[in-house]
């Protein structure tokens, strides 16, 4: 299937602004677009691309005193099938762990780990490992929390977001992939796009999505706390150990968003998008 996506984002700065922006798509998936994810800036500005630490493609901008308007649209080939499942992928034990994953175990920004260690360790103590642990995980965050956009906030915790019992998708994110890792699971989070794509659709605006992955076996997986079945046309934009490592737009200056429009749908055979 074909799937167009993109934003169109504008934020008022009183003063020139440095920003880093992590707005595109995943280079995991870059051999999927069919038109190029090109960031465009209104009024145009020098922007300066870079791969992150974590693999993400980030760009260094400086933006004007005023209104910017950041924007993209593209169009990007998908399988069309769900989100893999394994039940059978097995935990692996700490010390056989590639070397790479056990930064995904330690406590993050929004991951408190340690606050949540005897919680984690009294609900799923005695649930199989592997596959089970993980979705029984999401099964208990997912019955835990209740979406709600009006209780969004950025400063909100998996300790805040388990002892409020409400948030947004990255609440639920950050409070399984806290889960796994007191567990002993290493889980990263992700965000990108997910589009109301063979399931009915929601009556509230589009935005980006958040959700996150275990290593199982010898693979990562990817979960989903708050919708909590596999989905169709997950199109990743970044990983990292929590929100921090991949916010959209990390401001280092005064900027208040004015605008903020999300775009993701299955496009019918012959549509084009915009590129």
């Amino acid at each position: 299937m074909k799937i167009r996506a993109g934003y169109e984002i504008c934020c008022d700065c009183p003063q020139p602004t440095p920003m880093i922006l992590a707005l595109s798509v995943h280079p995991s998936r870059a051999v999927d677009l069919l038109t190029p994810d090109r960031m465009r800036l209104d009024p145009p500005v020098d922007a300066t691309e870079y791969r992150d630490g974590l693999g993400n493609i980030c760009h260094v901008i400086r933006a004007p005193a005023g209104r910017l308007t950041i924007s993209s649209d593209m169009l990007i080939r998908d399988s069309g099938k769900p989100d893999e499942t394994a039940p059978q992928a097995p935990q692996r034990s700490l010390e056989t762990l590639p070397a790479d994953t056990l930064v995904y175990l330690l406590a993050s920004r929004y991951c408190e780990t340690d606050r949540l260690m005897d919680i984690a360790w009294g609900l799923f103590g005695n649930v199989p490992k592997g596959w089970p642990l993980v979705q029984a995980i999401c099964d208990y965050v997912h019955d835990r929390i209740s979406f709600s956009y009006q209780h969004a906030s950025p400063a909100k915790t998996a300790w805040d977001a388990h002892a409020e019992g409400r948030g947004v998708c990255r609440d639920f994110a950050h409070l399984a992939v806290t889960l796994c890792r007191c567990m002993n699971v290493p889980a990263r989070y992700c965000t990108g796009y997910l589009g109301d794509i063979g399931v009915p659709p929601v009556d509230m605006p589009m935005d980006f999505s958040a959700w996150f992955e275990a290593y199982l076996g010898d693979n990562w997986y990817t979960f989903d706390a708050r919708h909590n079945v596999p989905r169709i046309g997950r199109i990743l934009m970044a990983r990292g150990r929590d929100a921090t490592d991949v916010a959209i737009m990390t401001s280092f200056g005064p900027c208040t968003l004015a605008g903020f429009k999300v775009v993701t749908e299955e496009v019918a055979s012959g549509d084009q998008a915009n590129g």
